[in-house]
């Protein structure tokens, strides 16, 4: 059954230049607390801490916080990119990822070469390949560029590329980091498009995002994340009222 189990997930990275005390006045009071020693006495960033949810089959999980969270960490663990320090990520199902535009693709060969390749790793029949192929191209919308290598692409054009493939492969398990909200406004038309047909068909999305409305509009339960720990996870409304209200006091000067 198709499904994610995160179970007590800790990720830290050593920090091998450097020392904490010079690292953490620079980087300012974000990292506070964030800082550990690991099985060889080296000084960590304890990137994520102790983190434990599950999804079904039906579940749209967004996950907000500000920058250095520890959102875009939990997704690439999620991906197979990040191994767990401590703890055990299982996800059930084929996994389609929207983290990088350029993860997976070889710049030096063509968009359409990419796509052929992406369908053999699936084991997509000819046929399948083909449509795959179309689809893509179809939203892409970049004519001749298709057949250019993509290195001589801009960073919009990888996007579409990248948006395009990740979508018209049915994954069940979807994993989008905010990047995808970064496109221009016909990217954007297209993609929210696309993407809510897709989010219908899919078993399970996990979406980061600063983008309330989006968050809103795509996911049913949010996890709030802060310092690489869960803050809150609840339903959307309640968890969002409860960021946006610790924001707003954030941002209200204290009286003296």
């Amino acid at each position: 059954m198709v499904g994610v189990e995160i179970s007590d997930l800790s990720i830290s990275f050593p920090l091998y230049h450097g020392d904490a005390r010079t690292f953490r006045k620079g980087a300012g009071k974000g990292v506070s607390g964030r800082f550990g020693r690991d099985g060889r006495r080296r000084v960590v960033v304890e990137a994520l801490k102790d983190i434990n949810f599950s999804l079904k089959p039906g579940d749209r999980l967004g996950l907000i916080g500000h920058n250095g969270a520890g959102k875009t960490t939990l997704l690439r663990a999620m991906a197979g990119i990040y191994e767990p320090v401590k703890g055990r990520v299982r996800v059930h199902g084929r996994i389609g990822t929207l983290l990088d535009t350029s993860l997976g693709m070889n710049p030096e060969l063509s968009g359409r070469e990419n796509i052929r390749i992406r369908c053999q790793l699936y084991g997509l029949s000819k046929q399948e390949t083909s449509d795959v192929e179309e689809d893509v191209e179809e939203f892409a919308d970049l004519g001749p560029f298709m057949d250019l290598p993509m290195k001589s692409f801009s960073s919009g054009m990888s996007m579409r590329i990248a948006f395009g493939l990740a979508t018209a492969i049915m994954p069940q398990v979807l994993l989008m980091d905010e990047w995808i909200m970064t496109g221009d406004a016909w990217f954007l038309g297209r993609a929210k498009k696309r993407l809510a047909g897709l989010v219908e068909q899919s078993d399970i999305l996990v979406l980061s995002s600063h983008n309330e409305v989006i968050l809103s509009e795509w996911c049913t339960r949010l996890i709030w994340m802060d310092q690489g720990q869960v803050i809150m996870d609840g339903s959307t409304d309640e968890v969002l009222t409860a960021y946006q209200q610790r924001s707003a006091s954030k941002e209200t000067p204290s009286e003296n």
